[in-house]
């Protein structure tokens, strides 16, 4: 059952951008900043909006892996599975990521602290292995520097 924020958010995307053309990316994106996720019972309301069928919109969410789809973690952990990073140690850090955490990618850890997630490419090749966490590089991460990592996320959010 979708929260009363979640409507009135979508509703007001909506509203904002349903008469722009090109107008659907534009929403999901605001959608998506706002709630951290497109829920799906939004999906009827944003076809009808655009003139669009579910399948097409849920074709254009599917499409961007940038998109979710339910709630993530409190930080996103993206670990690039690019070539230059496998070549200096990123499949072993996938591996140590997945087993410190408990969660595969595209999961989210228990406490609901972490989503794990895989990247192709963070830009940062002659650094690497890299990881992103919400929205900050990290570049020649090794096992240890992943584990204080994760362990600063996992610190309970102060208000």
């Amino acid at each position: 059952m979708s929260l009363p924020v979640e409507s009135d958010a979508v509703a007001a995307a909506i509203q904002r951008w349903e008469n722009e053309p090109g107008g659907l990316l534009p929403l999901l994106q605001e959608v998506q900043a706002t709630l951290g996720f497109i829920p799906p019972e939004a999906v009827p309301g944003i076809a009808t909006a655009f003139n669009l069928s579910r399948a097409e919109v849920h074709g254009v969410i599917s499409f961007y892996h940038d998109f979710r789809t339910s709630p993530g973690g409190r930080h996103r952990v993206q670990i690039c599975r690019a070539e230059a990073c496998q070549a200096v140690g990123a499949r072993a850090l996938e591996r140590h990521a997945t087993t410190l955490l408990g969660a595969g990618f595209g999961d989210t850890t228990d406490d609901g602290a972490i989503t794990l997630e895989p990247v192709y490419c963070l830009g940062n090749c002659a650094c690497g292995p890299s990881v992103r966490i919400d929205d900050c590089i990290h570049g020649r991460v090794n096992g240890d520097r992943l584990e204080a990592l994760l362990a600063a996320c996992r610190q309970p959010e102060v208000s």
